[in-house]
């Protein structure tokens, strides 16, 4: 069956599993396949930061926007292929992928009003609490006292003039294009340190991340990068909490437990 979100888009099958936004296959009015996204109302502009963020990447490492409206939440996004974790390829040749795009798209964009990463991990600090407790507690206080200790000792390091754009793509959901050169659905909109980046990488696959040492991970990241292998590791905690707690509330399991799970155990093995 299809549907239309507003005159000259119509719209199709619903992507699986979205957390905020509503995604579904859609066309253009010339009948090419695209994405329609509609972001879910908030008092925030995740939509208008979303947007600038992909004009600003034109296409480079990311879908191209074809169309938007930040005023109702809505992009027409170019379709891409088959998300990387259907293709079935090692982890670390999907970190290699990884590192290779956030490489390609980090770029400086001062004065375009997008959010500093100090603002966004004031941000995941004020939500790690409150989901905790919404939650009922479900990890112990000194796994959330480890992820504000990281998230603050980030927030102070952030500095405006090593700021770039970064796509904060996940791991799994990141796609390829047609042409089967891997890239981002759509960039967050935030301007950061580069090593945030790399914490998208270093909170999936806890499982994984666990039997083979998390800090041999986040040493293998900055490796390839030349960043900073403390930035890395202290925003992957982070956004394993942050991660692992939202997709708890939201029914995604058993991935939300397994990342609080090795959530806990990394704080255990930190110092304090």
């Amino acid at each position: 069956m299809v549907a239309r979100a507003r005159p000259g888009i119509p719209f199709g099958r619903p992507y699986a599993d979205p957390t905020e936004a509503f995604v579904a296959e859609a066309s253009t009015a010339a009948g090419e396949p695209a994405v329609l996204k509609l972001v879910v109302p908030s008092a925030g502009s995740a939509a208008a930061d979303e947007i600038t963020a992909l004009r600003l990447a034109d296409g480079e490492c990311c879908a191209r926007l074809l169309r938007s409206d930040a005023s109702r939440g809505a992009l027409l996004l170019e379709r891409l292929g088959r998300p990387m974790s259907e293709l079935r390829l090692p982890l670390r040749r999907r970190h290699e992928i990884l590192c290779d795009l956030a490489n390609r798209i980090w770029r400086a964009a001062p004065d375009r009003g997008l959010q500093t990463g100090a603002v966004n991990g004031r941000w995941l600090c004020e939500f790690i609490v409150a989901m905790w407790e919404a939650l009922d507690r479900p990890i112990p206080e000194r796994t959330v006292a480890h992820a504000l200790a990281c998230a603050e000792r980030r927030i102070a390091a952030h500095n405006d003039a090593r700021a770039v754009l970064v796509p904060a793509a996940s791991i799994n959901g990141t796609p390829c294009s047609p042409a089967r050169d891997s890239r981002s659905s759509t960039p967050d909109g935030l301007l950061a340190e580069p090593e945030y980046d790399l914490a998208i990488i270093m909170r999936e696959d806890p499982l994984e991340l666990l039997r083979d040492g998390p800090h041999a991970r986040a040493a293998w990241l900055a490796a390839r990068t030349a960043l900073d292998m403390t930035a890395i590791w202290e925003w992957g905690v982070v956004e394993r909490i942050s991660t692992g707690l939202l997709a708890v509330s939201v029914g995604l399991r058993p991935i939300g437990d397994q990342m609080l799970h090795a959530a806990g155990i990394i704080a255990a093995l930190e110092p304090g």
